[in-house]
């Protein structure tokens, strides 16, 4: 239900890529339960569904949409924000968390494949996405981008150059949509998650159980982070609460980047 005050989104439209499962579903549910209406992209229709029932148990139906959509296409993304606008009148709210990873035991054995893959979806289609959803923005007077950086914004590592390097550039890319739109009213700013329970992460502890408990014992909050961590800073960044906030990257991690 929504709330009154700075954090109330009622009369807002947000959009969240790879809204239809783990850290973007979180949020997509933490914005219908502060009164915006939300729709959610994403490529696989079965979790687009499954994500849509659950978001309508939350907001009701009328108030949230699915959209299949591939964030690498722009043709598909123009469509996607074209039926977003015509459906709710709007586009207000903008979160960037479409992503993936392609692992190689060091940076020379990842192919170019692999590496154009992952720039693509993680950094590329950051641009497309902000690129189209910004004029409709303008044209309210207002607008919030979110994007979905990571740790590996912040740290490199040996096995996913391709991620950490896409993930750096989305802090610089937040900072220079930033600058450029503050005079539009448009704020721009970027979400490092930690360590995350998501589909994308969730056979991490059976495979690496040493690995598991070394991030468990490093992270000062002595877990690892669920999707709903993240709901209340995308909130606050969504909402008038942030106004005055803009080109910052701000760690979701339970301590683990302070070390």
């Amino acid at each position: 239900m929504a709330e009154n005050g700075l954090f109330d989104l009622s009369g807002r439209v947000a959009c969240v890529t790879g809204g239809n499962g783990g850290i973007g579903l979180g949020m997509a549910k933490a914005f219908v339960q502060h009164g915006a209406a939300v729709a959610i992209i994403g490529r696989s229709q079965a979790k687009l569904d499954s994500a849509l029932a659950e978001l309508e148990e939350v907001a009701g139906s009328g108030r949230v949409q699915s959209l299949n959509c591939d964030v690498t296409d722009r043709g598909a993304v123009e469509a996607a924000v074209g039926e977003i606008v015509s459906e709710f009148g709007g586009l207000d709210i903008l979160v960037n968390n479409a992503g993936v990873n392609r692992r190689a035991d060091e940076p020379h054995l990842l192919s170019d494949e692999d590496w154009q893959h992952v720039i693509d979806v993680n950094l590329t289609s950051i641009h497309t996405a902000t690129s189209v959803a910004f004029p409709h923005m303008k044209e309210r007077g207002r607008g919030k981008i979110i994007n979905i950086g990571s740790m590996m914004s912040i740290f490199g590592t040996a096995y996913a150059p391709a991620y950490a390097a896409s993930k750096g550039g989305v802090v610089q890319y937040t900072k220079s949509c930033a600058v450029a739109w503050a005079k539009d009213n448009v704020q721009v700013n970027a979400v490092l998650p930690g360590w995350i329970v998501t589909e994308m992460t969730n056979q991490f502890k059976e495979a690496f159980p040493d690995r598991y408990a070394m991030i468990v014992g490093r992270t000062p909050a002595g877990r690892w982070g669920e999707p709903v961590d993240l709901g209340g800073t995308a909130v606050f960044l969504a909402s008038s609460a942030s106004d005055f906030v803009t080109g910052t990257a701000i760690p979701v991690d339970g301590g683990y980047s302070v070390w």
